[in-house]
């Protein structure tokens, strides 16, 4: 896949799916997701505040007649309704509203009513970036903060199982380190990276080719990895970045969208069904886009 619309044409092959929204009263939310109807991504469960949310679709011109809202004013509630929602079978998604983060997945990681699998859970990111040749995944940015050895294992074979419900049959990931040699001592980040790769190589990570550490710009270029002496399959061709923390995984996230025009599209992957968690901050387009990365990450 090259471009973020594959995955929109993808999602319009497998849908529509039903979407459970938590607190669904955001206007961009709902802009996001009536595209999606339109496009037949999606069925729509709208969750919350029912007289909120009726009045902010009229103002918007969302026909919340065509759609299911189930009446929750209290955000962590309106969020384990969602996953009572995927429990019975009623919805295949979920997608974060106006709820905080925190109350959110709170409710997803619930022991009784939530959607853990007793995997780790991962954001992945997908990105179309205008100089790079294809789509390029980024994880993890947005959950697990300071992840061990066995959890980052856990958190690329996430990723990589989103990359398989894209079509990438085997992709390349790259492990992330400040430099491309071994330094146990004062750069553990590189020991984990050099771990992953034999790991994989073991069986121990399936389906993907895994190589690190490798800098940013060995993953990404050819010719930086030709001009460093860097011999690996994944020089300009990763499919995948795995990143060593949050700090360095949200810093190329943000740059990417700010810096270099990128459009991109984000899930959590790890639950019973899979997660769009998108930021206030993100647009309508960003929103509508995670959606179908959603859809498309149904397929088991």
């Amino acid at each position: 896949m090259k471009k973020l619309d594959d995955i929109l044409n993808l999602a319009k092959r497998l849908g529509p799916k039903k979407v459970a929204v938590a607190l669904a009263e955001d206007e961009q939310i709902l802009f996001a997701l009536d595209q999606a109807r339109k496009e037949r991504i999606v069925d729509i469960i709208l969750v919350g505040g029912k007289e909120k949310i009726e009045k902010l679709a009229r103002k918007s011109r969302f026909d919340w007649r065509k759609v299911e809202i189930q009446s929750e004013e209290d955000g962590f509630c309106a969020s384990l309704r969602c996953c009572e929602l995927v429990e019975k079978g009623d919805a295949d998604l979920v997608m974060k509203g106006l709820v905080g983060t925190a109350h959110f997945m709170k409710a997803i990681l619930d022991k009784k009513k939530g959607l853990k699998t007793g995997r780790l859970l991962s954001h992945v990111a997908v990105f179309e970036i205008p100089t790079y040749h294809k789509l390029l995944m980024l994880t993890d940015a947005a959950i697990n903060i300071a992840p061990s050895l066995a959890e980052k294992a856990q958190i690329i074979q996430n990723a990589v199982e989103v990359a398989h419900s894209l079509g990438i049959q085997r992709p390349n990931v790259a492990c992330l380190a400040a430099v491309e040699k071994v330094y146990a001592d004062r750069m553990p980040a590189t020991m984990d990276c050099a771990c992953l790769s034999m790991m994989a190589k073991r069986g121990q990570i399936k389906g993907a080719w895994v190589d690190g550490p490798l800098g940013l710009d060995n993953a990404v270029s050819e010719e930086s990895a030709r001009i460093k002496g860097i011999e690996s399959q994944m020089a300009g061709e990763a499919d995948i970045l795995l990143c060593p923390n949050i700090e360095t995984g949200n810093a190329i996230y943000k740059t990417l969208i700010e810096f270099a025009q990128a459009r991109c599209a984000a899930v959590v992957v790890g639950a019973k069904a899979p997660v769009v968690l998108t930021s206030r901050a993100d647009s309508h387009q960003t929103k509508f886009i995670s959606i179908a990365l959603g859809v498309a990450s149904c397929q088991k």
